[in-house]
């Protein structure tokens, strides 16, 4: 053992004892080690649990975020004429909806909640048809206004209505001519609204099991008056593309627009009070055809009320399971062709 020059004989004795004592001690705890042999088993390693990924209620699929997944819903009134195209921000709808309005033109309603893309459009009118949407979705709903019934039919849906006067910057006016040229920023809000999310619409499957049904190549939805939509499987990319007016339908970037699921629902139309445009009836029951994996799976929806979504289920009883991943719905007048080629 060595020393620090000039330290005193007290100041050495005192470090001589310390390292005694942990001497000592050490030798104490290694025996008590000794005498436990193998008798006592060793503390079990700790262990570190995965939660699993948070779930999209429209979609099925892991959502990007706890936040994400518990964001309210954003849905948008989107023009679908010809002169309406190509639509900006539908291929980030998680659900899309396709109603008949005026002199036989179809709108789409396309609500947003696992995306959130920055513009949406073009935005265009209520319709009365869109109160039965949005009644299960609550959130918030997009617009740009309406004649004075349609703007009456919003009155008790619990959603935070938003049109061009109330929106801020939230909304605005892009290139083109109007009306075509609304669009709305599903970004921002989605911070206007305090809903917890939606309740599931859909239930689906767990891969990799395969629908009971028909397989189909294509499948064409004839709303009439020149806007029959046709779906085409594409088993590479696992999804339906979509074709309106005779071709493809693309985005601003030229990709297709295409979905994991196809839900035809039979539904009536009436006139609204005014008679300037339709309504459908979206609370009862109908024939329904869905469109999943390659194949087409024929059933019935049934709804009790507003507040509750449609209920699809096959001749069994059972309900219907989807795709995990986005859906159309297609609100066709009861009696228009289907047409499905093997």
């Amino acid at each position: 053992m060595s020393f620090v020059a000039g330290s005193s004989w007290s100041t050495r004795r005192k470090a001589v004892v310390g390292v005694a004592v942990v001497v000592a001690l050490a030798a104490v705890v290694l025996g008590a080690v000794l005498l436990r042999g193998d008798d006592e088993p060793a503390a079990p390693p700790a262990t570190t649990t995965t939660r699993p990924p948070p779930i999209a209620p429209l979609t099925g699929l892991p959502s990007e975020s706890e936040e994400a997944a518990a964001r309210c819903a954003v849905s948008v009134k989107i023009g679908n004429t010809a002169d309406a195209h190509p639509q900006i921000g539908v291929s980030g709808a998680d659900v899309v909806y396709e109603q008949v309005v005026d002199g036989g033109v179809t709108r789409l309603l396309a609500v947003y909640q696992s995306q959130a893309p920055d513009q949406v459009g073009s935005v265009r009118s209520v319709r009365p048809t869109d109160r039965f949407i949005l009644w299960p979705l609550r959130g918030v709903f997009a617009y740009s206004g309406g004649n004075a019934y349609e703007l009456a039919s919003l009155e008790g849906v619990p959603v935070v209505d938003l049109d061009e006067a109330t929106a801020g910057d939230l909304m605005f006016r892009g290139p083109g001519v109007a009306p075509h040229n609304l669009f709305a920023r599903v970004d921002g809000m989605y911070s206007r609204c305090t809903d917890p999310a939606p309740t599931p619409l859909f239930s689906y499957r767990e891969p990799p099991a395969s629908p009971v049904g028909s397989p189909a190549s294509a499948v064409t939805v004839g709303f009439g008056r020149g806007y029959d939509t046709a779906w085409e499987w594409d088993a590479e990319q696992g999804r339906w593309d979509r074709t309106i007016f005779a071709a493809p339908d693309l985005d601003p970037e030229g990709d297709r627009i295409g979905t994991e699921n196809v839900v035809v629902m039979e539904v009536a139309y009436v006139p609204d009070p005014t008679g300037n445009t339709l309504e459908a009836a979206m609370v009862g029951e109908g024939p329904v055809r869905v469109l999943t994996d390659g194949a087409v799976v024929e059933g019935t929806w049934r709804r009790p009320d507003l507040e509750t979504a449609a209920e699809l289920v096959g001749a069994d009883g059972r309900t219907l399971l989807l795709t995990p991943g986005t859906t159309w719905v297609e609100l066709l007048p009861s009696g228009n062709p289907v047409t499905v080629t093997p």
